[in-house]
């Protein structure tokens, strides 16, 4: 008797799993082919409309923006490495963003520093340093900025050198999956929805509950085989189920060009004040080589909190 029960759970349980995955729903808008879990598709959502809303989508930048417009203290910790994996510089510090009069200004509370993180001047020697510096790091008071999203997020023009380079690596930190121009060999790469570039991933909705907001999750992953026709290797984002807002990003992004390469890993939480999202968590893995300038392995995290007018 007892064989013939184990017999019969090994004779169903095939079909259970069937039914399981059958449970899922693919829906094709243009060439995205799109898997909707059983949860989902009992929201009764329009799917064509929530990718409408993703491929337009500004509130992760402006997210970013708020920061210019509130004051904040941040921890910040960068850490350099060879290629041994052995940490050769770094910096741990504390810092206070005040906001006064339109303007905003930056005071070091803590500073530790290790290495050659620094040159004799102060200035930082290492570009992943350089570029955290000028999303968090404010030398001089500036004054008259918005919070405002315009229709030209990012300009390269009238840029060169590392300037250039500094607002392209942003197009990449603030517009994963979106197309970007000026990047050799790259830019039709990007684009998650774009025809040609859709195909190569396999992309599923959710919902979750995540950072005490119900939330849809998107996650596009690039197919096994197809990872050198992409930029955008993975990304999840969690949005709010009610404004679809981002609320979370993970993603991964490499490239290989010859004279320049990169493997990025970056992890965004978002925290509201004020009814307004700003980040209080950003991680950063990455390994990347340019034409002219060595090799850089850094990993950065930033700890934003309390937040005010």
């Amino acid at each position: 008797m007892r064989n013939y029960f184990i017999y019969l759970l090994l004779l169903i349980q095939p079909q259970l799993l069937f039914a399981q995955h059958n449970s899922d729903s693919i829906i094709e808008i243009g060439k995205n082919y799109i898997t909707l879990s059983p949860v989902v598709v009992d929201t009764k959502i329009n799917v064509s409309t929530f990718v409408d809303r993703i491929k337009s989508d500004t509130s992760f930048y402006k997210s970013f923006k708020n920061l210019r417009t509130l004051g904040f203290t941040a921890i910040n910790d960068i850490r350099m490495f060879d290629s041994h994996n052995q940490q050769t510089a770094s910096l741990h510090s504390k810092t206070k963003q005040i906001r006064e009069s339109n303007c905003r200004k930056m005071q070091t509370l803590e500073e530790f520093s290790t290495g050659d993180i620094f040159d004799n001047s102060h200035d930082f020697n290492y570009y992943t340093a350089q570029l955290y510096a000028s999303l968090f790091f404010t030398k001089d008071s500036i004054c008259n900025e918005t919070n405002v999203v315009g229709s030209n997020q990012f300009d390269t023009k009238n840029k060169s050198g590392i300037d250039k380079h500094k607002e392209q690596l942003k197009m990449l930190f603030f517009n994963p999956g979106k197309r970007i121009s000026g990047i050799p060999f790259m830019s039709n790469k990007t684009a998650l929805f774009d025809e040609t570039v859709a195909e190569s991933y396999d992309m599923f909705l959710d919902k979750d509950f995540y950072n005490n907001f119900n939330c849809f999750v998107f996650t596009q992953k690039v197919k096994p085989g197809r990872e050198g026709d992409v930029v955008v290797d993975e990304m999840k984002t969690w949005f709010d189920d009610s404004t679809f807002d981002v609320i979370a990003r993970n993603y991964t992004l490499s490239f290989d060009a010859g004279f320049y390469d990169f493997k990025v890993s970056m992890e965004v939480k978002m925290t509201k004040f004020n009814n307004e999202f700003v980040p209080s968590l950003i991680r950063y893995n990455g390994n990347w080589k340019a034409i002219f300038k060595k090799r850089e392995r850094g990993v950065f995290t930033a700890t934003l909190y309390d937040f005010q007018d």
